[in-house]
């Protein structure tokens, strides 16, 4: 047995090594490049690793300066993206272990490649090729991975909220669309369940209130919470209905257990004039409360205590996209400097709810 002065002192080794990982930052950034105007990617991933708490960066393609940039740095996860384009070429597995070789393999292990998203959004293309093709590429890119020896990285692909029926609301009636629960998302989710890999989503409240509800939207629905009629549970932000709603959809097809990675969610700091709920005060309360919510490890109604791993749309603003609300969904200005304060520097104590 040991002795009493033993077991604190063990119990505290304990807790300082488990303590900074059930207590870390979960919040990470995609970090677009639809700009003319960015700072060169070493700069970028310098700023990310000594400025700021971001261990999670999300990237639109296989930049591999940007994979270059990231080499040895352990601490910073990266999630690399699949073009659309590719998907039916990537349901090969000899066109797979080529892509693999060719975009991935040389960057091994120094880069710390987390995940491979295979395209973004498929499902709302309705491009019925790309739709039926996801999955087999999916497939085609983990089994490539094992032939290439490669462990750690998973493959996933990120869904926009429409993959829900209309009727998804309440959280709890939360369905896939008509036709696509069984055909598409079962073996979907079976896929994600055999492999491990996370179900990819990405929420907007941006895209779903209404001048009733832009309070809840943002975190801030102190006069304003919606109630569940069948789960009597009460929603006091549209992120968690949001997150609950695609939950009780996987659940319906018996795949509730899968991992959730939020892969995009934002606010933008700026729009078209007289555009409403957009603007600097809008965009840090919309991203500084979900920082704080994520990090809380409060969960959500239907998921308690469940932490999500969320990427934040976008690093920077962006200045050739194609609307202004579009190109101000930055973080940062291409000058690295604040376009408001969330508290994702090291500068900043990041507070929990």
């Amino acid at each position: 047995m040991l002795g009493s002065d033993v077991v604190p002192q063990l119990l505290f080794l304990i807790l300082t090594l488990i303590l900074p990982f059930s207590a870390a930052y979960h919040v990470g950034v995609n970090y677009g490049t639809v700009a003319n105007n960015l700072p060169p990617p070493h700069q970028v991933v310098n700023f990310i690793k000594t400025k700021t708490n971001i261990n999670h960066v999300k990237i639109f393609d296989t930049n591999p300066d940007i994979l270059a940039a990231f080499s040895g740095i352990t601490e910073i996860s990266l999630t690399v993206t699949i073009p659309n384009s590719d998907i039916v070429s990537l349901s090969k597995l000899p066109n797979a272990r080529s892509w693999l070789s060719d975009h991935i393999l040389p960057f091994l292990p120094t880069t710390s490649i987390r995940y491979i998203a295979v395209g973004n959004e498929v499902i709302a293309t309705s491009d019925k090729t790309l739709i039926t093709h996801l999955l087999p590429a999916m497939e085609s890119l983990t089994l490539a991975l094992h032939l290439a020896n490669v462990t750690g990285i998973l493959v996933s692909t990120p869904h926009s909220l429409g993959i829900l029926s209309g009727s998804s609301e309440p959280p709890s009636s939360g369905k896939f669309r008509n036709g696509y629960d069984k055909a598409i998302f079962t073996p979907i989710l079976d896929f994600h369940n055999r492999t491990k890999s996370p179900f990819m989503v990405n929420p907007y409240p941006y895209f779903g209130f209404g001048p009733e509800t832009l309070n809840y939207a943002l975190f801030n629905s102190n006069d304003f919470v919606f109630v569940d009629p069948v789960t009597k549970m009460n929603y006091t932000n549209m992120f968690d209905a949001q997150l609950d709603a695609v939950y009780s959809a996987m659940k319906r097809v018996g795949y509730g257990d899968v991992d959730i990675v939020v892969a995009e969610t934002g606010w933008p700091s700026a729009g078209e004039p007289n555009q409403t709920g957009v603007g600097l005060d809008y965009a840090a309360a919309y991203n500084g409360n979900l920082i704080k919510h994520v990090n809380s490890g409060k969960g959500t109604p239907l998921m308690p205590n469940r932490v999500f791993e969320t990427y934040i749309f976008s690093l920077f603003n962006e200045n050739l996209k194609s609307s202004v609300s579009e190109q101000n969904f930055g973080l940062l200005k291409p000058d690295f400097t604040q376009v408001y304060d969330v508290g994702i520097m090291k500068t900043n104590k990041v507070r929990l709810d």
